[in-house]
């Protein structure tokens, strides 16, 4: 019995490393590419601001969530993203071809989650970051990519990587 626990718990970590490269490989293959000063490019989003990346990420790491109303995915991770608006983490989201901002705010009430968004109606932003997955997470810092991730990602994950970011 103690022995096929002991090859049980080899094969699980085997498993697991296994799991974690294959994510961590897949998350350098799909990393966005951040394009050349848009971190200083000037943004409205949906409330009227005008905000930079690069000054909502000069004094600490920015969550920058890129989502679509019609991601399957983006209805499990939307929810953590709103819920780190809530805590007061600092968060920018950008809406990928999900209609006309009147649309966009439509589906945020249906979903009872306020965001701070960034419309990309037309997917020119998302296209200039390279961005082939929804959603994807970009944290930066003082206008740099620090980290990125693709697919669901959980509530922790976020926090985790905005700490990293500030180290």
């Amino acid at each position: 019995m103690k022995g096929k626990l002991k090859r049980w718990g080899r094969e699980a970590l085997v498993m697991a490393v296994i799991f974690i490269t294959i994510v961590v490989l897949m998350d350098l293959w799909r990393a966005p590419k951040m394009p050349t000063s848009f971190d200083s490019t000037a943004f409205h989003t949906l409330d009227g601001q005008q905000v930079t990346l690069q000054a909502l990420s000069e004094e600490r790491p920015l969550l920058l969530y890129f989502w679509a109303s019609w991601c399957g995915v983006c209805r499990y991770t939307t929810p953590s993203v709103a819920q780190l608006v809530g805590e007061g983490e600092n968060v920018m989201t950008i809406a990928l071809r999900s209609g006309a901002p009147q649309e966009v705010n439509r589906w945020l009430g249906q979903k009872k989650v306020q965001l701070p968004v960034i419309n990309d109606a037309s997917g020119e932003l998302s296209r200039n970051w390279q961005i082939g997955v929804t959603p994807t997470i970009v944290v930066l810092y003082k206008g740099e990519v620090v980290s990125s991730t693709t697919g669901w990602t959980t509530l922790w994950g976020m926090k985790l990587r905005l700490w990293w970011a500030s180290l």
